[in-house]
């Protein structure tokens, strides 16, 4: 009897093999950044190899991760590195997940404690396998973080429980200080670059945050430099303000291989302040708009800016 073993590794992301390539357009000066090496950074790297953990700065390929883990800045990516989505834009490996990890929120929350954080951010992939989206397991992390570091914020930035409900309760009902759900794009290229989502449901996940607990901080975020319009990330921002989203987060979007969707431009520094004016004068609390802003950048700084927004305007 022979046994064959296929050592051939499987593909990151097997639902783009076999797209054509697409270019990859030149950084401008703006865009680049150092390489990641300090002791710091090292050091954090560690206590995430020893907990075995996942994060969302590695496997989504952060432009910033040299600068957030030489700072012990970290966004954990609980239930796994697999997402059962297939974004266009994004590069967390896709396909179908292992099972939960029973212990994982306490690694989390014990690794959170281990670095000192102040504000913990924790994302996931998408779960569309599970029953609840893994919102019992968001929900297990929060209250791990809360017994291990009691004083640490925490910021959620969750999947859209499609057609799960009661996710979003169990989630909002463990009480993180900021929901954040980023609605990635305008809507007129959900089809090509985030097909397996609705934007009016993402939007409507968010009122409803705000619906179940009107002190919750709630955040969004798009990418630009997909083929938007000015004219169309207003819009965006309107609908955001109708749903009373507090903080936008705008950053340019960056192609993570040639499978991926393409850069449509560099949108430049002077528009993304532009983007900037426009979110605080529609009244926003909190706007981050710059070619490098991603969700979780500078999270803990920006959340005290938030609370201190919200405290002068009363």
């Amino acid at each position: 009897m022979v046994t064959i073993v296929d050592t051939k590794p499987k593909p990151r992301h097997p639902e783009k093999a076999h797209k054509p390539d697409t270019p990859i357009l030149k950084k401008p000066e703006w865009i680049r950044v150092k390489a990641p090496g300090s002791a710091v950074y090292g050091e954090t790297q560690k206590i995430v190899r020893d907990n075995k953990l996942v994060t969302v700065c590695e496997e989504a390929g952060c432009p910033n991760i040299g600068e957030c883990w030489s700072k012990k800045h970290a966004t954990f990516m609980i239930m796994g590195d697999t997402c059962t989505r297939a974004c266009a834009f994004c590069n967390v490996k896709t396909g179908m997940p292992d099972s939960l990890v029973a212990d994982e929120p306490e690694k989390v929350a014990d690794a959170i404690a281990r670095m000192g954080l102040a504000h913990a951010v924790i994302t996931s992939v998408d779960r569309d396998d599970l029953a609840d989206g893994g919102a019992k397991h968001f929900a297990r992390t929060i209250t791990e973080i809360r017994k291990a570091s009691p004083l640490t914020t925490i910021e959620v930035l969750t999947p859209d429980f499609l057609k799960k409900d009661g996710a979003l309760e169990i989630v909002v009902e463990a009480k993180p200080d900021v929901f954040n759900h980023n609605l990635e794009t305008v809507p007129g290229l959900y089809l090509k670059i985030r097909p397996g989502a609705r934007y009016f449901h993402s939007l409507r996940l968010l009122q409803r945050v705000k619906e179940l607990d009107t002190t919750m901080f709630t955040k969004s975020g798009i990418m630009v430099g997909l083929g938007e319009t000015r004219e169309q990330v207003m819009q965006v921002m309107d609908d955001m303000r109708a749903a009373n989203i507090d903080f936008i987060t705008i950053g340019q979007y960056l192609q993570p291989t040639r499978k991926h969707a393409a850069i449509d431009r560099f949108v430049t520094p002077d528009e993304f302040k532009g983007y900037e004016t426009i979110a605080y004068a529609k009244g926003f609390l909190m706007v981050a708009a710059t070619p490098l802003t991603r969700s979780s950048h500078h999270a803990g700084d920006d959340f005290a800016k938030l609370r201190a927004a919200r405290a002068q305007r009363g």
